[in-house]
């Protein structure tokens, strides 16, 4: 078992504000290895029919532990889960209770009480670049190439199947549970063609016809893609420019490993590192809890990869340099001519502390995910 040290502290600070905390993330990203690494916490597995009967009296539950941390893992699959950690928040204040489930936590109807106020929700996502070395991972490009889910990551061979596996998995536990969807060959190829334009602008109206499925479809399908975090989309940001991409959002999938199968990228090549570099920025600002994590674009395409509001004045960029020492600043400048305040970092697998330099009458910060991390909280 691998010790997750950020994430057992993101868990801590979460519990310092709510008694619930809800842990989500793609299937097999790792939550219930996570939970289990949990000192002294009472662990129960929602999927096992004891641990149903054993939570039928919620109260009667809660009164028996010894511990004074609880973890519900998959609490979707119970009736009433809602219901339960309602009572656990209310009246055993006492209890830390984690909850796991591979989606939002409003994804089905069993969960009748939103729990405002009760709950902090931390999402997990794939190995971290700043955790590779507890991982026993030196070379980037294994990271980059088998993804981040820890079972394909450790594996002692690539295994191709393992991520078809993961689909199918994906479809009948996650999909099809909470859903009720039918389409599965459908709802996977679309799937598939969208991690093969990972990092690029979706199109819908294209992506319907060449899929051949209504536009109201697709959206519902995006809407299950994002819920359950196979997905992400990015709007663009812009305050009112008239020359900027205002509606048009980026799509991201949630594994580089996934990617790379959907696009049959086998063995990875140097030109395909920039883009799954780019994915692996992006967890990195979505395992920091950013609230708002946009792009920048103008339609002379000129471009900022990710841009974080500090306030309405104050907006950082943030651009990924597999090599930085091909930095050009074409989009930084078109950027800062709209939105001068903020600081432009420079995102890169680098070694050794952050490095500030001037270029093209910029301030720079060059900086690895864990340094952009810091900084950014």
């Amino acid at each position: 078992m691998v010790t997750r040290p950020f994430w057992q502290a993101r868990l801590a600070s979460a519990w310092k504000q709510a008694p619930i905390v809800w842990l989500t993330g793609p299937r097999r990203v790792g939550k219930t290895v996570l939970a289990q690494s949990l000192p002294e916490a009472a662990f129960l597995n929602c999927d096992l029919p004891s641990s149903a009967e054993q939570l039928q009296d919620p109260e009667r539950f809660y009164r028996s532990l010894r511990q004074r941390m609880v973890v519900l893992d998959e609490v979707h699959q119970l009736p009433d889960p809602s219901r339960l950690l309602k009572i656990g928040a209310d009246s055993f204040p006492h209890l830390k209770i984690l909850a796991t489930g591979s989606s939002t936590l409003a994804a089905t109807q069993k969960f009748r009480d939103s729990l405002t106020g009760r709950k902090r929700v931390v999402e997990f996502v794939p190995v971290l670049y700043e955790e590779l070395p507890a991982f026993g991972i030196t070379d980037l490009k294994e990271r980059l190439f088998r993804g981040g889910l820890p079972p394909a990551l450790l594996a002692t061979n690539p295994q191709p199947e393992f991520y078809g596996e993961w689909l199918d998995s994906y479809f009948a536990r996650d999909v099809q549970e909470l859903f009720n969807l039918g389409k599965r060959a459908g709802f996977l190829r679309v799937l598939s063609l969208l991690l093969r334009q990972s990092g690029g602008l979706l199109d819908v109206s294209k992506l319907a016809r060449e899929s051949q499925i209504t536009r109201p479809t697709l959206m519902n399908w995006l809407e299950i893609y994002q819920i359950t975090h196979v997905l992400h989309l990015l709007r663009p940001f812009s305050l009112g420019g008239r020359r900027e991409i205002i509606s048009q959002p980026k799509v991201f999938g949630f594994d580089t490993g996934l990617i790379c199968h959907a696009r049959g990228w086998s063995p990875l090549r140097s030109e395909d590192c920039g883009i799954l570099w780019e994915h692996l920025v992006l967890e990195t600002l979505i395992a920091s809890a950013r609230p708002k994590i946009f792009f920048w674009r103008d339609k002379q395409h000129r471009e900022v990869d990710f841009v974080v509001p500090r306030n309405r004045q104050t907006i950082d960029a943030i651009e990924c340099k597999w090599n930085p020492a091909t930095f050009e600043t074409r989009g930084l400048h078109a950027f800062r001519e709209k939105y001068p305040q903020g600081k432009n970092y420079v995102v890169s697998p680098r070694q050794g502390p952050a490095l500030e330099r001037e270029q093209s009458g910029f301030k720079l910060l060059f900086v690895s995910p864990k340094q952009l991390r810091l900084a950014l909280s």
